[in-house]
């Protein structure tokens, strides 16, 4: 199982939101980049990014900090925030990021989002953030009326490669994650699921570590990492025993 340690981008600097809410902005640091660096010394090979502007304004909003991380961290970025058309995913991809994340347009746009994943092969991932269990889009600012498991299963056999599912009421709260609706979704689906959205401690991981054969693929971590409530060594090792 995948520790995606956690980036999440807002006017340049590195900050979490508290239930995705821009006005419950905590700020962790003002380079991105350097970040980045301490988790890859920590032993993190895998890295979640968020343009969250980007996730608002419907395309890139934080590219320089994005690009600096991209070209200081040794290992797999995954990035998402604002990422709706074929340009946008092509230019993440030239600039080496490994996979985006597709959210608002895999409910607007899935057709669009299939072709992608044709293209960009093993390169997608769709995001299915969930209130009350609901699809959220627009940076969260949107609730449809879609099931979280109807959205994720448009794309079986879409060839995207995985599902990235998150509780917006627990997503910077430090709630713990919601172990049992990850759990669902991956039971109804045959695309892997990483777990997101209220991780507090070494606990989540272990739990979620035991079900990795379920189709649990990984789990992002970000206040717990920042506020030292996790430590990022040990959930990793913790991780890689599943």
């Amino acid at each position: 199982m995948i520790v995606f340690p956690a980036i999440d981008l807002k006017g340049g600097e590195v900050v979490r939101l508290a239930e995705g809410d821009m006005d419950r902005a905590t700020v962790y640091g003002d380079d991105p980049a350097a970040q980045a660096m301490i988790f890859a010394e920590t032993g993190a090979h895998h890295l979640h990014v968020v343009d969250l502007d980007g996730s608002f304004a419907g395309e890139s909003r934080n590219r320089e900090a994005v690009q600096a991380i991209v070209e200081r961290f040794p290992g797999h970025v995954q990035l998402g925030g604002g990422i709706r058309d074929a340009g946008a995913v092509e230019g993440w991809f030239d600039l080496g990021v490994a996979r985006v994340v597709m959210g608002s347009a895999a409910l607007k746009n899935p057709d669009f989002v299939k072709a992608m994943a044709k293209e960009w092969e093993g390169g997608i991932v769709v995001a299915v953030d969930a209130k009350d269990g609901m699809v959220a889009t627009e940076g969260w600012a949107e609730v449809s009326d879609v099931p979280v498991v109807d959205l994720a299963r448009r794309f079986e056999d879409a060839g995207v490669a995985s599902l990235l599912f998150t509780d917006i009421g627990r997503d910077g709260l430090l709630k713990g994650a919601n172990i049992d609706a990850t759990l669902e979704l991956a039971r109804q689906v045959d695309i892997p699921v990483i777990a997101s959205g209220g991780v507090k401690g070494l606990d989540d991981i272990h739990v979620l570590s035991l079900h990795a054969d379920e189709g649990i693929e990984g789990v992002i971590t970000g206040r717990a990492l920042y506020e030292g409530k996790l430590d990022l060594a040990a959930a990793i090792a913790m991780a890689g025993k599943a």
